[in-house]
């Protein structure tokens, strides 16, 4: 069975794939002071309470934050006797590599949903992903990440205008009942609600202009199906994107190694 990592600034996602299908998903809050001890006593006591015996057998990880990288390594060495992939490392390959400037890094998480959107909807898309940045990936015809763009996650900006007007009250994400607000709360809500809307279909329509051509477009993320609720702009939104890249990028890695 393979173990799948999503390490994000945020989360961090762990998904058991059985071959066919994943058949858990738990989440935790991403900590870096996390040992591996910690990781596999916690996966343990989660699988003991679903009655799953799992045999893993491949770890994969993908991970925006490089220190919390170690630890995940060393519970795939210790506790499955593996040595896990890492997308982005020179030894995991991508079924097509990016396309960008000389020197550029592309984010794992990236890479990944770049993988499964043209597994599942072929070329030319926009990736959507509403996670602790706000990031739209751009998918060639041929599968290549080719750039893309990086906003303030909707959470990071409600925190910062809190941080910024100590007087503004922290609020939930939502969608309000009407754009003009009649109290604080519901101004706040209304900004970042109908100003997140504005803001992924503005960027959408700007990259359909210079890419001039049908592009769909693929929401993930946690908030994904809330901002759905207030546009069209999406073809598909779908919270597994990122754990079913993964599962393609090992197989990917198994084929070539045992071509």
């Amino acid at each position: 069975m393979l173990l799948c990592i999503d390490c994000g600034n945020t989360n961090t996602v762990f998904s058991i794939w059985d071959g066919h299908l994943f058949i858990a998903t738990w989440r935790t809050a991403t900590d870096h002071r996390q040992t591996a001890d910690q990781y596999y006593v916690w996966l343990s006591t989660l699988m003991n309470l679903k009655g799953i015996e799992a045999t893993i057998t491949d770890v994969i990880i993908s991970s925006t934050v490089p220190r919390v990288v170690f630890n995940l390594r060393v519970l795939a060495d210790r506790y499955y006797n593996c040595r896990p992939l890492v997308v982005g490392k020179p030894d995991c390959d991508l079924p097509v590599a990016p396309r960008v400037d000389q020197g550029t890094t592309v984010g794992p998480d990236r890479l990944v949903n770049t993988v499964a959107s043209y597994d599942r909807h072929g070329g030319d898309l926009i990736v959507v992903d509403f996670g602790t940045a706000t990031t739209f990936d751009v998918v060639d015809s041929d599968g290549a990440y080719i750039g893309g763009v990086i906003a303030p996650g909707v959470n990071t900006s409600l925190e910062a205008l809190h941080m910024a007007a100590a007087a503004l009250p922290h609020v939930d994400v939502t969608k309000p009942q009407s754009a003009i607000g009649t109290n604080t709360v519901a101004c706040i809500q209304s900004g970042i609600y109908w100003g997140y809307v504005g803001l992924v279909e503005g960027i959408v329509r700007q990259i359909r202009i210079e890419r001039d051509r049908p592009m769909k477009v693929i929401a993930t993320g946690g908030l994904a199906s809330l901002f759905d609720q207030g546009t069209d702009i999406f073809d598909s939104v779908e919270d597994d994107l990122t754990m079913h890249g993964l599962m393609l990028i090992n197989r990917h890695n198994r084929e070539r190694a045992s071509a």
